[in-house]
């Protein structure tokens, strides 16, 4: 049986190895969810509002024991790791809150003496399929509203960090899931990924990965028609006015930029600012950079990790070559950190406006930063990238606020605050960002059929 090497990305040593899931897995996998969904697609949402209760409350719990596991194989440091496992955990509990507002429509006198109404039906079996940057959050992202709709969940973690998924999924099992209802299968996308989107038994595709591999499975989904949602790539642009918060903005920025050493589809990647105040912003952005600790994850004394791969910092390095600009932080390894994949925080003045860090993603560490007139230019530039995930607007002008909101062509916007996302509200992107919604009471629409019911009255 082939397996999967685990390696921590701080030293490049191999941590665990797990077998890697066959196309007979992915079978097995799919058809026991397939007999577990009628059972709990028969449960009432309270009931199953109750089991997701119970899973948030001992994820909760374990948080401690399965913080290093996420730091070793992922490489965040463990202050991030918490984050993370504690936001995942909340997730959970958000979709078990809702399970007492689940509600759908009715019509009363829709015709002569003709009442109809709107049910919510679970589609059956889910294949959610994780990235390796936010293994927990990003699953539960899927899982909390799969699972609360009646669906039964087969997921696929990232081929290089299935070790903290592997462990939730007992965790969640001694709270209470029933077998079948939630399978977690490690494995490549080459051969598990895509037999799980190919399955015939599986009726949605909820992804989370690049834009490029989202294409791959929205593709392979349409034999079957399946349901599909895609949370792809992202470039997030961030413009800062001249009558913002400076230090706040700045703070925002760097934060936006270096959290997670800047793996996340939904972070700040090109900053606008306006010319009056960009020497100030660039001084403000660029001390912080240089002032980031560099180290291994389990240091507590770690304020960035390193890149998840090789081929990530390979990646990072040519964009940064390639860009031009001037480099006023960073640019190159750290010293004393040879062992992994670790790369400086990175600021870029004035790289070129068709320049890979203007028109591609970029994941790590480096964030450009260009001069802009006014409004129209801002957002004649942040709107020219492929992506359309999320934005950032700073300024004390309420019409230019309002304006941008309205303007930016993205799915996600914030005014004077940093990029916190809210399991209250719908996330999704546009363009080359994928479609569909998580998050909010809109993700339900996501996991559900809504079937029409027209009754005529005696």
């Amino acid at each position: 049986m082939t397996s999967l090497e685990i390696v921590n990305p701080g030293t490049g040593e191999s941590v665990a190895s797990v077998p890697a899931a066959t196309p007979e897995d992915v079978d097995r996998a799919v058809q026991a969810a397939f007999h577990a969904q009628k059972g709990w697609g028969g449960l009432s949402y309270e009931a199953r509002g109750k089991v997701l209760h119970a899973m948030a409350k001992a994820f909760e719990a374990h948080v401690d024991e399965l913080t290093p596991i996420l730091v070793a194989e992922q490489g965040k440091t463990i202050r991030e790791a918490k984050i993370e496992l504690r936001k995942a955990a909340d997730t959970l509990e958000h979709y078990a809150g809702l399970s007492r507002q689940v509600r759908a429509i009715s019509v009363h006198n829709i015709d002569t003496d003709v009442d109809a109404r709107v049910l919510r039906r679970p589609l059956g079996v889910v294949a959610a399929i994780v990235p390796w940057n936010f293994p927990t959050t990003l699953l539960c992202n899927k899982l909390g509203p799969a699972l609360l709709c009646g669906n039964t969940v087969v997921a696929k973690p990232a081929d290089s960090t299935p070790l903290t998924t592997l462990r939730l999924a007992e965790i969640i099992a001694e709270a209470g899931v029933p077998e079948g209802v939630f399978t977690v299968l490690p494995g490549t996308g080459a051969e598990a990924g895509e037999a799980l989107v190919r399955h015939p038994l599986v009726r949605k595709v909820a992804f989370t990965g690049s834009t490029p591999v989202g294409e791959r499975v929205a593709a392979l989904a349409a034999v079957g028609s399946k349901r599909v949602t895609l949370e792809l790539g992202g470039s997030d642009p961030m413009i800062i006015c001249d009558d913002a918060d400076l230090k706040a903005a700045a703070s925002a920025a760097a934060m936006g930029r270096f959290y997670n050493c800047g793996q996340a589809c939904l972070a700040i990647k090109r900053l606008y600012v306006f010319d009056a105040v960009a020497d100030e912003i660039i001084e403000a952005v660029t001390a912080k950079a240089k002032r980031l600790r560099l180290g291994l994850g389990d240091d507590p004394d770690s304020q960035m990790g390193p890149l998840h791969s090789e081929r990530q910092r390979a990646q990072l390095e040519r964009q940064i070559a390639e860009s031009g600009g001037e480099i006023v932080a960073g640019g190159g390894r750290p010293d004393g950190l040879e062992s992994g994949w670790f790369h400086e925080p990175t600021v870029v003045v004035e790289p070129g406006k068709d320049s890979p860090m203007a028109v591609e993603e970029v994941f790590g560490p480096a964030l450009p930063i260009w001069r802009v007139a006014d409004m129209d230019e801002a957002l004649e530039l942040a709107n020219a990238s492929p992506f359309g995930l999320g934005s950032s607007v700073w300024t004390s002008d309420l019409r230019r606020a309002e304006r941008a909101a309205a303007e930016l062509d993205c799915g996600y916007t914030w005014i004077n605050s940093r990029t916190k996302v809210y399991d209250e509200l719908p996330f999704g992107g546009l363009k080359a960002s994928g479609y569909g919604k998580e998050h909010g009471s809109e993700a339900l629409d996501y996991y559900t059929d809504q079937k029409s019911v027209v009754v005529r009255r005696a």
